[in-house]
This record gives C-alpha cells, sequence and structure tokens, in this order.
C-alpha cells in the first residue's frame, strides 16, 4: 500500500467525509452503516455491536439529559471500557464536554482537575471508586445504577432514534449534534473563531484532557470535534488503521493517545475495539490478544517492556500493526519486541495539544511529494509528518527555520493543534502563533521530512555558548556503567561562569562518580559535555510520575537543593 506523503513546506488539510459533521455523527453514521458488526469488547465480558453501543449510548444521554442540563463539563472516572466508551459516547450525543479523569494523579490533583473544569457530575462506577480510592463533591452518577433505572420509555425513545428516525433527521433532537447549539470558546477562556471562520459542531469543544505535569501544574487542553476527526482522517490516509482492525485499547482514555486512537478513530472508521482497563497486566492484555486476534496493538514503550517480559509471541501473531508513542523508543527495546514477539513496531510522536498524532511511522511504502517511492519507517525517528500536517524547525535564539538536519525547537501547524488551554489565554498565546504550536520538543528533519525528537527544550542546556543535551550525556554514563535507563537522569541548574552546569542524578551505580567521569574522557563525548563528579546526587529511587514517566519537575527540585545546601554549607 502507498499514500500521498504532502511535503512539510505544503499545506494542505485532508477534507473530512461529508457526514463527518461532530463525532457523534461520525459514528451514527457507522452504527446505521454496519449495525451487527463488533464495535467494542472488554476483559470484563461486555460485547457489544454497533446497534447495541448505539442504543446503550442513547439510553444513557435520554437518562442524563435532565440532570446534565445545566452543565457544560462533565467528568468520566472509568478505564478503559464498554462502560466508558458509552459514557463518552452519552456525552457526545448531549453536546456536553467529556473530561476523562486521570485516576492515577492522587487526590489533589484529581480535586484540580475538578475544580479547573467546574465539574458538578462525573460518570464513574461502584468498583471504580473502590479501586480509585478517590473522593469529591462532584455528584457522582453511576454507570450500572443508571442502566438500571433506564425505563421503557427511555428504552423506546432510543430504540427510536437509533432506528428509525432519518439519519439527517437526528440532529435537531440531539443537542451534540445540532447546529443550532454551538458552545461559546469564551466559556473556556479560549479566543475567538476568526471573522471567516462559520461555527459548526466541528468548532465545539469535544474534551479537556490534563497535560501530565512532568514539568509544570497540569495544564487543561481543549479539543474540537474537527481536531480529533481531522487526526484520524490523517491517520486513516496514512495507513495507521486499516479495514478489518480489531485494536487492542489499554490506554486510559485521560491519554490523547489512548482517546483519539483507542476509542474514538476505531468508533469513526467502523472497526473493532477489545479493551482492558490495567495497561500493565500482560499476561491479561496477551490473552485478549490472542482470544480476539488483534490485528493492532497501540501502546507507549514502558507497557511494551511489560508485554516482552510476560507474553509469548503465539499470543501476538496476528498482530499486523504496532503503533508506540508517548515517549521515546530505546533500540535495545526494538530488538527485544522483535526477538521475544516477534512483532516490529512503528514509532510516532504526538502531543496532547495536537489530538495527539503528528508524525509517525508506516510499515509500507510512501511517495513523497516530488514523485520518489521511499520505505515509510526509519529507524530511530518518529516517521513523516501525518497528511495535512507541517513541521518547522526554528532556531532557539533566532527563531530562524532551520534546514534540514539542524537541531531546533519543533513547531507544528495543521487542522489537530488545539482550540488552546483551559482559562489560561496567555498561556495559549506563548503557546500557538498565527497557527504554529510551539510543542517545546528539540529535534530535526532530514532531506526526506522524517522527524528525529532529541528531548524536551527542559532537557538541554546552554552551557558556554553550546547547547548539550542532557539525554545524550545520561546515554554516555550509562554505557560506561552499564545500567539501565531508568537509573540515571541528568539536568542542569544555573552557574556563575559558564551559565549552566550539568548535574547527575542517579541510583544503583556501580561505579563512583570519579570513575564514570574518568570514564567519560576517555570516550568520544566533548569535555564540555561531561559533568564535574562533585555534581552527582545520589537518591534511593528515581521519582516517577503515576503514568510510569520521571517527575522531571521534583527531579529539577531535587537539584537545586542540593547545589543551594552546598552554597550555603
Amino acid at each position: 500500500m502507498q499514500f500521498k506523503w504532502r511535503h512539510h513546506q505544503e499545506h494542505s488539510p485532508l477534507a473530512l467525509p461529508k457526514h463527518w459533521r461532530s463525532l457523534p455523527h461520525a459514528f451514527l453514521h457507522q452504527a446505521r452503516m454496519r449495525p451487527h458488526a463488533l464495535a467494542v469488547c472488554d476483559s470484563l465480558g461486555s460485547r457489544l455491536t454497533y446497534h447495541q453501543l448505539l442504543l446503550q449510548a442513547l439510553t444513557l444521554a435520554n437518562l442524563l439529559s435532565k440532570t446534565l442540563n445545566h452543565s457544560r463539563c462533565v467528568g468520566i472516572l472509568l478505564p478503559p471500557s464498554a462502560g466508558a466508551v458509552v459514557a463518552n459516547l452519552a456525552l457526545a450525543f448531549l453536546g456536553k464536554v467529556a473530561v476523562n479523569l486521570n485516576y492515577t494523579s492522587g487526590q489533589k490533583v484529581f480535586d484540580s482537575y475538578v475544580s479547573k473544569c467546574g465539574l458538578k457530575h462525573i460518570i464513574t462506577a461502584k468498583a471504580a471508586i473502590k479501586k480509585f480510592n478517590l473522593e469529591s463533591n462532584a455528584q457522582l452518577i453511576f454507570i450500572e445504577s443508571a442502566k438500571e433505572d433506564a425505563d421503557l420509555l427511555a428504552k423506546f425513545k432510543a430504540w427510536t432514534e437509533a432506528d428509525f428516525v432519518p439519519e439527517g433527521l437526528v440532529a435537531p433532537l440531539l443537542a451534540g449534534m445540532s447546529s443550532l447549539s454551538c458552545i461559546p470558546l469564551s466559556e473556556f477562556g479560549l479566543p475567538p473563531a476568526g471573522s471567516s471562520t462559520i461555527r459548526t459542531k466541528l468548532n465545539d469543544p469535544a474534551t479537556i484532557i490534563f497535560t501530565a505535569g512532568s514539568t509544570s501544574d497540569p495544564k487543561g487542553v481543549v479539543l474540537s470535534h474537527g481536531n480529533i476527526l481531522s487526526n484520524i482522517n490523517a491517520i486513516k490516509e496514512q495507513g495507521q488503521i486499516k479495514a478489518g482492525e480489531i485494536v487492542l485499547g489499554v490506554i486510559p482514555f485521560f491519554h490523547s493517545f489512548g482517546l483519539t486512537m483507542t476509542l474514538w478513530a476505531p468508533l469513526c472508521l467502523g472497526e473493532t475495539v477489545v479493551f482492558h482497563y490495567d495497561p500493565f497486566d500482560a499476561r491479561r492484555i496477551g490473552e485478549l490478544s490472542e482470544l480476539f486476534s488483534a490485528t493492532c496493538l497501540i501502546c507507549t514503550p514502558t507497557m511494551i517492556n511489560a508485554y516482552i517480559r510476560r507474553c509469548g509471541p503465539h499470543q501476538f501473531r496476528t498482530i499486523r500493526n504496532c503503533i508506540l508513542g508517548g515517549e521515546k523508543l530505546k533500540h535495545q527495546q526494538l530488538l527485544n519486541l522483535q526477538k521475544n514477539l516477534c512483532v516490529t513496531p512503528v514509532e510516532g510522536y504526538g502531543l496532547a495539544e495536537t489530538s495527539p498524532v503528528v508524525s509517525c511511522n508506516v510499515p509500507n511504502h510512501v511517495t513523497l511529494a516530488d514523485g520518489r517511492v521511499i520505505e515509510g519507517t526509519k529507524i530511530g525517528t518518529v516517521g513523516l509528518p501525518v497528511p495535512g500536517t507541517l513541521i518547522r524547525i526554528v532556531d532557539l535564539d533566532t527563531a530562524e527555520e532551520l534546514p534540514a538536519g539542524r537541531p531546533g525547537m519543533i513547531f507544528v501547524k495543521g487542522p489537530q493543534v488545539m482550540l488552546g488551554y483551559l482559562n489560561q489565554p496567555a498561556e495559549t498565546a506563548r503557546a500557538i502563533k498565527d497557527g504554529w504550536f510551539n510543542t517545546g520538543d528539540i529535534g530535526f528533519l532530514d532531506e526526506q521530512g522524517f522527524l528525529t525528537v532529541t528531548g524536551r527544550s527542559s532537557q538541554f542546556s546552554k552551557i558556554a555558548g553550546e547547547m548539550v543535551s542532557h539525554i545524550a550525556v545520561a546515554d554516555e554514563i550509562q554505557k560506561v556503567t552499564g545500567q539501565p535507563a531508568g537509573d540515571v537522569f541528568v539536568t542542569s541548574v544555573p552557574d556563575d561562569s559558564r551559565g549552566e552546569k550539568l548535574v547527575v542524578i542517579y541510583s544503583n551505580l556501580d561505579k563512583s562518580p570519579q570513575e564514570i567521569v574518568a570514564e567519560l574522557k576517555k570516550s568520544n563525548i566533548a569535555r564540555l559535555w561531561i559533568p564535574n563528579w562533585h555534581d552527582f546526587i545520589e537518591v534511593p529511587a528515581l521519582p516517577v510520575m503515576p503514568n510510569g514517566k520521571l517527575n522531571l519537575r521534583k527531579l529539577k527540585e531535587i537539584a537545586l537543593d542540593s547545589v543551594e545546601s552546598c552554597r550555603l554549607g
């Protein structure tokens, strides 16, 4: 298979299918076209066809319409499951903005989500509340109780809307599909749409995703129906999700990667998803993959490590597409995945602010704008921009666009770029200028347009006028010590003489800082990049976020506190 890839200096967003006027429009069309096809299954035993899923979503929407009448945003506290899909669909039909809440964040951060979104209602389940051990002043709506409360009238109304009302006439009955009930962007502290923009449901906020908060306080990312649908359309055009796909859905919906790729994309494209509530339960995920003959696995490199250790190749024998994102794939992970599970992954790049996919490798040939046909995958890169997306690399000092091969700040432009940050207009204005989104990541494009991400801007230091990569220094330390990647972290602190200096935070190293520095001096690494052995800080373990990623903000605090203690001492 080949697809026409547009060069990064061209920009022609793909036209959406005519029935994709909103997320619920796209799903309803599929449910009408393929009512008996299997839509979602989960490890709890649920199996719903498109028709059954549509009926359940409409029934829940009708039941909650009065309760949620005065709420703009509604929380969902559920792991990946059929119930979570029903809840998201019901809110979409009602025209509500769904906020899938991070249940791994802890009570304090959870409370901030509820407060920032002004949540009055949260859809959840009794088992979920017990497992997550979270409390809230918002009214809890238990999805299992709502199903029990559905009377014959509610079911009859849903049945009528699902089966008898023509697709073109359903919109007036459901706020989420009516162009007469557009959501004012000012309610979210967002800039108004341009004067030339005709307001449609595509412009309406569909969901709020909170950033991880590893380097700063979590920000609410407001994504529109058009943001998500345009990203799905580009993914489809690029060949990431194919006809007849059976997707393994393990990433929580509070991640944009999980929400777009394992909920909305399969349902808007008429494919099947198999959900499991714990992405690190490798044994059960392997069983589900084998039982349902899954064809597409979408997860993060951290998650794939668990599957490499605990699953067998026979369980993933039907996987034809393994898409990894959310963090950098280490070369050794790639080799282990190929050896242990006989699966070759493709790596992509995205952010919550880009709905999320910006670029991705593809397991087939692609045709460039100049007519050249090339392999769609280049190991070590995060692939080509998805169709309709522009990528620009900018010099950190001069803000000038850089040529191929030169690293700089990555900027992205395309229909998937968010509406903005929730009630943070200044942050939105800083992040998006003339449609270009500043990702905060450093990387470069090669001559063919493949993107390589070398790290966050916060993972670089300017020492004596030269940009130094913290990740590259950490990699060199791991080489000379033979330690796992999770045991070494490099950051920087202010320095009077050279602007900044490197600090190494580590645990479980077999060599002393003096020995490590001596080994580094024998390597090919530049002298400027070698930290002083006095600036090594040992900790029992590197602090991590609930999602398994390193807590960069905490690590920075450790470095600054140590330097301050030395200064005072």
